[in-house]
């Protein structure tokens, strides 16, 4: 059986990635000291409690953290790569005496570009954009900064690489019935679908990636490009927002979510051993027998990944809901009904874990005929087959204004019903208003995060999940709380509490106090040499 050219070419790419990790000879490196990389990586974990955030995830945040705390203490950003790349050694997001000296001048041409861009763009702006501040552009662009340097500093070549695999097949099946995009339009679409489906990649990210695409020479972009680009970035980040918000982006998305599996699976195996795929290849059994095995790893890291993701969820939230407890909740209970409610305290400490537990422990993350048909779907990609596969997407149907009016108002009664029977069932246990508010807020958010949890943990279904009546009934009831927990996490992530207090508060003297602690630690090992 006859191998694609696709798929040569993935394993080709793969085989260029297995190469760029072997160690190079030569060159400085950064180096920290051991037990100041201690101390920061600790203080990493603690910010990963309260800060949660998907383990993917972890490092890019980690950059657009350090960057803007580096900016606001030097807003010109001269000078500060070194600084911030030694940050992301000490905290453990890159490996001690590994990275090359070289990268600092690199990563500090990409910082100045995003600044140029920033400080550049133009006064003049559209008239959607009037309402904008420089804030929101400024946010903008160091998110997409942040990804840039990530890449940078650990290029993901083997990921790029099933990225545009993924894009090109899917590119082929897919046919939007009654579209209205061209061929460029659909393209972007199609390659933001995927990168969302196959590694959970942000919308800062996917942005990079698509002014990539944009600017080919986006890595080294010419001096009037850079300029005509920062004279017309609100328009160029207008055009990237319409590929993320467009109304078929979500469907887009679901396709490429139910496919995304072999895909991965496939990825797997050439990251095994790129060099003896070709061996496995051609001999159907040996395949079946990589995918059982690249499918069984997969499954486990993703229940480990579960498991963490439901631990570090609800933490942070029941962390925040202390905080508010003691400083919001406790005293005005005091105040105003002179006491405080145990059952209500402890109810509001127990139930939102209990109920992360639930949505959790339901997950079915697989299944033998899913596994079966995996391995169909991986066999197909692998091997040529004259059968062409489509994909029919048809666009959203023009709802009636009447049935429209019916549909949202239902909608609206079922907010209405879920939050208040809540509300009067709290209100019959002795909560206080307050104490009901705070609630209601914590038991949507760990609603939210718990469904985003369960929709992780399907990650290697291909098939559609089954839905009986009961399931349509607690959704009538649970959606318009998962809904406000979407809302409410926005809104945390811009207002949370903690990590206020740790990003203006703690970070910046803990930070100081690190570095004067190293460069102490390094005059006493000096002053220790000289001892002789």
């Amino acid at each position: 059986m006859e191998i694609t050219e696709r798929t040569k070419e993935l394993v080709q790419r793969h085989k260029e990635w297995k190469a760029s990790l072997q160690p190079k000879e030569g060159g400085r490196v950064i180096e920290v000291d051991e037990v100041a990389s201690q101390v920061a990586a600790f203080y990493e974990k603690i910010r990963g409690v309260v800060d949660w955030k998907e383990e993917h995830l972890l490092r890019k945040t980690a950059i657009g953290r350090i960057l803007r705390r580096r900016l606001l203490l030097q807003p010109d950003g001269e000078g500060i790569s070194g600084p911030l790349l030694e940050d992301l050694v000490r905290g453990g997001h890159l490996p001690n005496n590994q990275v090359p000296l070289s990268l600092i001048q690199i990563t500090q041409e990409i910082i100045d570009k995003y600044l140029y861009i920033l400080n550049n763009s133009s006064e003049k702006t559209p008239s959607e954009f009037r309402t904008k501040d420089k804030r929101t552009l400024e946010d903008w662009l160091l998110g997409i900064a942040a990804s840039e340097i990530e890449e940078t500093l650990s290029p993901p070549i083997r990921e790029r690489a099933l990225i545009s695999y993924m894009t090109s097949e899917m590119a082929d099946k897919i046919q939007l019935q009654g579209g209205q995009l061209s061929s460029e339009e659909m393209d972007n679409q199609i390659f933001a679908a995927v990168q969302k489906a196959l590694f959970k990649l942000d919308a800062p990210t996917i942005s990079h990636h698509l002014l990539e695409r944009f600017y080919p020479k986006w890595q080294n972009l010419p001096r009037k490009t850079l300029i005509s680009l920062a004279e017309n970035i609100h328009a160029v980040r207008k055009s990237i927002e319409n590929v993320l918000r467009h109304p078929i982006s979500e469907r887009l998305y679901r396709v490429a979510e139910r496919q995304d599996t072999p895909y991965l699976i496939l990825g797997d195996i050439i990251s095994e051993d790129p060099n003896g795929f070709k061996d496995i290849s051609e001999n159907p059994k040996k395949t079946e027998s990589a995918i059982e095995k690249a499918y069984n790893l997969r499954l486990l890291r993703l229940k480990e990944r579960i498991k963490r993701a439901a631990v570090y969820s609800t933490l942070s939230i029941l962390l925040s809901k202390v905080l508010i407890a003691l400083v919001i909740e406790i005293p005005l209970d005091q105040y105003l009904l002179s006491g405080i409610n145990v059952l209500a305290v402890a109810l509001s400490i127990l139930i939102p874990p209990l109920l992360m537990i639930l949505l959790v422990a339901t997950v079915k993350p697989t299944s033998v005929t899913n596994f079966q048909q995996v391995v169909f779907g991986v066999m197909k990609l692998i091997y040529k087959n004259e059968k062409k596969e489509t994909i029919d997407i048809p666009l959203p149907k023009r709802k009636s204004p009447f049935f429209g009016t019916i549909v949202y108002t239902l909608y609206a009664l079922s907010f209405i019903v879920s939050f208040g029977l809540l509300a009067w069932l709290l209100n019959f246990l002795y909560f206080s208003p307050t104490s009901i508010v705070i609630f209601l807020i914590f038991l949507s958010l760990v609603a939210f995060a718990g469904t985003i949890i369960r929709q992780r943990g399907r990650e290697l279904l291909v098939l559609p999940e089954k839905e009986g009546i009961l399931h349509g009934f607690l959704d009538i009831f649970f959606l318009p709380m998962i809904q406000v927990g979407k809302w409410l996490s926005g809104q945390l992530a811009r207002y949370n509490i903690l990590v206020v207090l740790f990003n203006f508060i703690l970070e910046v003297p803990f930070q100081f106090f690190v570095e004067f602690f190293e460069q102490w630690r390094a005059f006493l090992k000096e002053k220790k040499e000289e001892i002789h």
